[in-house]
């Protein structure tokens, strides 16, 4: 039976001019992931990133954490298909004052809530996007992501029936992939997206033709070797 096991990035550089860059917080989460792997001697046959700069990172920093023994010659894949949906255009149809970072940071500041505020925008802007009713808006419609998720997952299909590969990617990506093998509902992808920590790992068992949830979300190394304020979600 093969081992898949999904890795949410670590917290990236939400309101900095270039997102798609770790936190330092984020470098840390990935170390903290590393270490646990690096404690449990868990090996790894792949390693994919999903392409972006957050997912390298998080990769590079997380496995430098293992000794050579553990990563097994890993072979190392970048897999775009494992990139996440464009989240700064999906706010932006949304909410235009998106396109200016101080209108925008001003927007949000003017609720009691900020935190909160950001919350509701970006499930309406979501909710825009899984409508359907506004598909040209878009570079990737909301079924164009999914069928690209599900794609790369299903490239991981092969008869090495033993092989443990751990993918570096997104939460969107994620819970698209959890829509496709539990059934889930759009809402439901929603609110499972919003609920993934970084750093968080989902794992997947794999048997040729056919991929089975293991566990979801597990974010333990962060409680376990983690300082206060070490599990976030955005």
């Amino acid at each position: 039976m093969g081992q898949i096991f999904l890795v949410r990035h670590g917290q990236a550089s939400f309101g900095k001019a270039n997102y798609d860059q770790l936190s330092e917080l984020g470098y840390e989460q990935a170390r903290l992931l590393g270490q646990w792997y690096a404690n449990t001697h868990q090996s790894f046959n792949k390693v994919i990133t999903g392409g972006m700069a957050r997912h390298r990172q998080t990769a590079d920093t997380c496995l430098a954490e293992l000794p050579k023994k553990q990563l097994l010659d890993a072979e190392w894949i970048t897999d775009e298909d494992f990139a996440e949906f464009n989240h700064h255009e999906v706010l932006l149809r949304h909410c235009p004052e998106v396109a200016d970072a101080v209108a925008f940071k001003a927007l949000l500041a003017s609720h009691v809530d900020p935190p909160r505020a950001l919350e509701h925008l970006f499930r309406a802007a979501m909710q825009r996007w899984m409508s359907g009713w506004h598909d040209g808006d878009y570079g990737e419609t909301w079924p164009d992501f999914r069928r690209r998720c599900v794609r790369a997952l299903e490239r991981l299909d092969t008869d090495s029936s033993k092989q443990t590969t751990i993918v570096f990617t997104s939460g969107g990506v994620i819970s698209a992939l959890m829509q496709h093998l539990l059934g889930l509902q759009d809402f439901q992808v929603m609110e499972l997206n919003w609920t993934l920590a970084n750093g968080a790992v989902t794992k997947l068992l794999q048997r040729p033709g056919q991929f089975t949830l293991s566990y979801l979300n597990n974010y333990a190394h962060l409680e376990w070797l983690g300082q206060p304020g070490a599990i976030t979600y955005r």
